[in-house]
């Protein structure tokens, strides 16, 4: 059994059918892409594994639990944040050290544990630096890594994260992608992305959803998958520097 099991899933937002027989093992320690055009079923795929959504039919279970018992296993790093960061009254410090709430009573202040989790934290994706900066002051990469980090405070045995690298340049998605390579070493890690040619070389395996979900393995990835997935003629480029 996988650390993540879909089975026969099926959902629908108000009779629109989004997710169509979804069946989906994750094993542990694997580093699986999920990949898919616009309105494809990624986004909801994956609040149906957090527990954010149920399915109409089917089940999800986690480490072989129910989501609801397994949630304080999973960090997750959402799409690209949309709020006013310029005046948003936090620093990159308190942002990350927020991801330990839950993990104890709402009611008592963060331990010195939770602080020394913080702290190891930021020193792994490379943000003690700018601690005390204020979030509106962060450039797009930074603040990736401010939300990646948040998540990893948890000390998740699974990652989830949604298009961590959307409106990021091509060197800030590398160092990212590199980061979460790493520690793949230490756990599952799920992520969607559009950008198949480039996650290739990072995921174990990639899968296709469009409603309907295909896995296969990334030397198994082709311009006729890609068409097929996105019901366009694809033209595959080779870059070679």
């Amino acid at each position: 059994m996988g650390i993540i099991e879909v089975k026969n899933v099926n959902f629908a937002y108000v009779r629109e059918p989004v997710l169509e027989n979804i069946n989906l093992s994750v094993s542990a320690g694997e580093f699986l892409g999920i990949i898919g055009p616009n309105a494809g079923g990624k986004s909801t795929l994956i609040k149906l594994i957090l527990g954010l959504l149920k399915p109409d039919t089917g089940s999800v279970s986690i480490m072989g639990m129910p989501i609801t018992a397994a949630r304080k296993h999973i960090g997750y790093v959402p799409q690209y944040p949309t709020f006013s960061r310029r005046d948003f009254p936090i620093n990159v410090r308190d942002a990350v050290i927020l991801g330990r709430l839950g993990l104890a009573p709402w009611y008592k202040p963060f331990s010195v544990r939770d602080q020394a989790v913080c702290q190891q934290v930021m020193q792994a994706v490379e943000i003690e630096d700018i601690a005390m900066r204020p979030l509106g002051t962060l450039s797009g990469g930074q603040l990736q890594r401010v939300l990646i980090a948040r998540a990893l405070t948890t000390q998740p045995e699974i990652l989830i994260l949604d298009e961590p690298t959307a409106n990021i340049d091509v060197r800030v998605e590398e160092d990212i992608f590199g980061l979460l390579k790493q520690y793949n070493e230490q756990m599952t890690i799920l992520v969607i992305s559009h950008d198949v040619g480039f996650i290739s070389s990072y995921v174990d395996r990639v899968a296709c959803l469009n409603r309907t979900l295909v896995c296969h393995n990334t030397e198994e990835i082709s311009g006729k998958t890609i068409e097929e997935l996105y019901g366009v003629d694809v033209r595959m480029i080779d870059h070679a520097h």
